[in-house]
């Protein structure tokens, strides 16, 4: 086999595990876990959330979370605790993301910390806030 060949052969292989990479962040949210925090501190039972309506509407407000890379530390316990149930091949188990959410209720807004090494604490505005309040409290 001659060198170009080898060059080929090395290209396509790092072009299929790059591709097969990147469409690991495009997985099926499939179930959202949610443990609201009552008016004592405890978290409540957990409530599973499965129709499809909500998980899209979940999905889209969770996609304009802004990240940041910082490490904070609440002065309260998170409103919400949230896990997200994703699903790359029906072959594997499910991947878990697990998610702490604060409410800021002067601004509107969302605070959330998640367990996902590439995205630990990120922002949420307004109308997306609104819509993972309304229905995580349902």
């Amino acid at each position: 086999m001659g060198a170009f060949m080898k060059k080929i052969i090395v290209f396509l292989y790092v072009f299929l595990l790059l591709t097969a990479c990147s469409g690991q962040e495009k997985g099926e949210l499939t179930r959202v876990d949610v443990k609201k925090v009552n008016t004592e501190g405890n978290y409540e039972d957990v409530v599973m959330i499965t129709d499809n309506e909500s998980i899209k509407l979940l999905k889209e407000a969770f996609e304009h979370i802004k990240w940041d890379d910082k490490v904070v530390n609440m002065a309260r316990k998170a409103d919400v605790k949230a896990t997200l149930f994703y699903t790359f091949d029906e072959n594997m188990p499910e991947r878990l993301v697990d998610y702490e959410i604060w409410f800021n209720e002067n601004a509107s807004t969302a605070t959330i910390v998640s367990n996902n090494e590439n995205k630990s604490y990120g922002e949420l505005d307004k109308d997306n806030s609104d819509t993972l309040k309304n229905i995580l409290f349902k």
